[in-house]
């Protein structure tokens, strides 16, 4: 009850300070607060998922505050937030990431009374369930790594508290992509990606931490190992994992290990690839040049991830009240709409809905045959009318994740391994 107390009290005297402002009881501060606010640069770094020029546009022009965005991968945008973090004022990084990051103390917790929207956010970053039945994925599932005890803590707390580590934006449920067209036959579980008929034609996302999750999902299927947590792999487990991949990739298996947005695009594209680990804007961008792909629902469910801002210690002042401003912003529905509408989701639901057409909301996120042609962000069709987006609602998908990205405790061994296999 305390923090219910704390934050609805906190809300009122903000309430009643809005109130004096606009009655002129307090005279000066709030003109002066939204001019100087203008003036603010807030340089923010990470990957390309989510730093996207049209956000930053939007911003500068609904509360002046310019945004710097530099987009990195995901390692290296770890790397430059506790290496140099003075060199940023947002982080916007995964959820998973936090395990490397925020013990590092280059973050601050953020305050859960300052956040507009924080009743209307996905109960998977707060509970880690979709509904009270859900179960609890494996890996770094958000919640574990959303809040601390304290303003100074650094370390996790096992339930909601007053301080938030990040303040989650965007999320999505990961499977394989494939060329229908193509592959000769349909596609059901993750163990196709092995498949002796697909040899020189697979491909597999080269991010340690996130392609090790893809592998295992595969080592499951195919029966060749059960862990106790794919998320969090024993040494054993680990070896096991990788000495499957590196005999499919010493038999010609892979065509490719990938990195970007734009290499797995390419690979689909061509046909030199015809299964792969996969991003679902990645699928739809292949689909918008006329080419047949399909983001495939799996028999053992998806792999997750979320991302959200962070702010940096050494933000303050007239600068922190900016950051606090952007992030409301960011959750008050136009981000949210252009998310959805690249096939990512949104935290905040309800005001995501308000900023989307009633069609396109019904295609995105209720799983139902688009009543007209579904546009991308820019204008761009992406869907004609009568298609189902791949995998259906988004209660159907994120209600079906089997596991989150992670950071294991045995990160360095496993990354090790990792590039060891790709070097094979």
């Amino acid at each position: 009850m305390a923090k219910i107390t704390r934050r609805h009290m906190l809300k009122a005297a903000s309430a009643t300070a809005g109130v004096a402002a606009g009655s002129g009881a307090i005279t000066g501060f709030p003109t002066i607060w939204a001019q100087n606010i203008k003036n603010i640069t807030l340089r923010q770094i990470g990957t390309g998922v989510s730093n996207i020029n049209a956000i930053a546009d939007k911003c500068k022009a609904d509360l002046g505050i310019t945004l710097q965005m530099t987009a990195l991968d995901t390692d290296a945008t770890n790397q430059r937030v506790v290496t140099q973090p003075n060199s940023f004022d947002i982080a916007d990084i995964e959820y998973f990431s936090c395990k490397k990051v925020f013990p590092s103390g280059v973050l601050q917790a953020m305050d859960v009374s300052r956040i507009k929207y924080y009743d209307k956010i996905v109960p998977l970053f707060i509970t880690g369930k979709l509904t009270p039945q859900s179960t609890i994925a494996q890996g770094t599932a958000p919640h574990t790594v959303g809040f601390v005890d304290s303003k100074l803590s650094k370390t996790f707390s096992p339930k909601p508290t007053e301080w938030m580590t990040l303040i989650p934006t965007i999320y999505n449920a990961d499977t394989l992509g494939i060329r229908p067209d193509l592959v000769g036959r349909p596609i059901t579980m993750w163990k196709d990606l092995l498949d002796p008929a697909f040899k020189g034609k697979a491909a597999i996302l080269n991010i340690p931490s996130i392609g090790i999750m893809d592998a295992a999902m595969v080592c499951e299927s195919m029966g060749a190992i059960k862990y106790k947590d794919k998320g969090n792999m024993t040494k054993p487990e680990i070896d096991k994992t990788m000495a499957v991949l590196t005999e499919a990739k010493k038999a010609g298996q892979f065509r490719a290990f990938w990195k970007s947005f734009d290499e797995s695009v390419n690979l689909m594209s061509s046909g030199e690839v015809v299964i792969q680990s996969m991003w679902s804007p990645a699928v739809a961008a292949v689909r918008s040049k006329g080419i047949a792909c399909t983001f495939q629902p799996l028999k053992e469910g998806y792999r997750a991830w979320g991302g959200g801002l962070g702010i940096a210690k050494h933000v303050g002042g007239l600068q922190l009240e900016a950051a606090y401003e952007y992030i409301n912003w960011y959750m008050s529905g136009w981000v949210g709409a252009y998310l959805n509408r690249q096939g990512y989701y949104s935290a905040v639901l309800d005001t995501a809905k308000a900023n989307m057409k009633p069609d396109e909301w019904a295609y995105w996120m209720e799983g139902k045959p688009a009543a007209t042609d579904i546009m991308s962000p820019e204008g761009k069709l992406m869907e004609k009318a009568g298609s189902i987006r791949d995998g259906g609602s988004f209660y159907e998908r994120m209600g079906h994740v089997a596991c989150w990205n992670s950071v294991m405790d045995e990160n360095r061994y496993m990354v090790q391994k990792w590039n060891e296999f790709v070097a094979a």
